[in-house]
């Protein structure tokens, strides 16, 4: 089983001094890089959907992208799914087997395993730029990711556990992974009464702790996913289906 996570827009600023590798598209990120590193702080700023300090910040980080202090990708985020995965708690057995198992989403490195080196950076989906024939840069990554993604999964089981969000499906095309392996999506609902709601937060959180839950216990089967429990989540068998696995928390609670 292969499992896909999203990559956050919160990163630490520090090394790691632990074996790190290379990521696939290592020489792409720096031809992207350097043209961000290009920008005046007004248009980075309309670009990326942020302040001029914040643009300016990351033109700077562009500027240092081959200089900068590595961290593995799988430490090197703060967003909330890896405040609850906790990757720098983990052993190196389940390190090793994130390495065979897990790919993070994003749009700057395109696909990344977790020890993969990468640097602080910020990037949006529909950033332009001239390297992407002034498309959106999903649209970009699209023809380099998808084969990577289908093959990584047909060489496993044919399993692909979607714990992404929608927002990075445009990096592949999405309808043919579907059609090609088996994608199963876990949904993480708050029961209110009589109804579920998705809360961002709760699914962000289930989603990082999830991949711990796999991480720790090395799960190759999407069966054993139903043993997931966290914060009050459990596997729900009488709602969902085999590919939409639902896991509710209840109100009260």
């Amino acid at each position: 089983m292969q499992i896909l996570l999203a990559n956050a827009k919160i990163m630490f600023d520090k090394s790691a001094t632990m074996p790190k590798t290379v990521p696939i598209f290592q020489k792409t990120a720096e031809l992207l890089a350097h043209e961000m590193s290009l920008m005046d702080i007004d248009y980075a700023a309309q670009q990326l959907g942020c302040n001029r300090k914040l643009a300016a910040k990351n033109i700077l980080r562009y500027h240092n992208f081959l200089s900068a202090c590595r961290m593995p990708a799988i430490m090197a985020y703060n967003g909330q799914a890896y405040k609850h995965l906790k990757a720098e708690t983990l052993n190196k057995d389940s390190l090793d087997f994130a390495r065979n198992h897990l790919w993070i989403t994003c749009f700057l490195y395109g696909i990344l395993r977790p020890l993969d080196g990468i640097v602080p950076y910020r990037m949006e989906h529909n950033v332009r730029l001239d390297i992407t024939g002034n498309k959106p840069i999903y649209q970009y990554w699209k023809d380099k990711l998808t084969d990577i993604l289908i093959d990584s999964v047909k060489t496993d089981d044919n399993t692909l556990l979607h714990l992404s969000t929608a927002e990075y499906e445009h990096l592949f095309d999405w309808q043919r992974v579907c059609r090609e392996v088996n994608v199963i999506q876990p949904m993480f609902y708050i029961r209110k009464g009589n109804e579920l709601k998705v809360q961002a937060v709760w699914s962000k959180t289930c989603r990082g702790a999830m991949t711990r839950f796999i991480l720790e216990n090395k799960i190759t089967d999407a069966d054993s996913l139903y043993a997931f429990s966290y914060k009050g989540f459990e596997y729900d068998p009488h709602i969902g289906e085999p590919a939409f696995p639902h896991f509710i928390r209840n109100d009260e609670m």
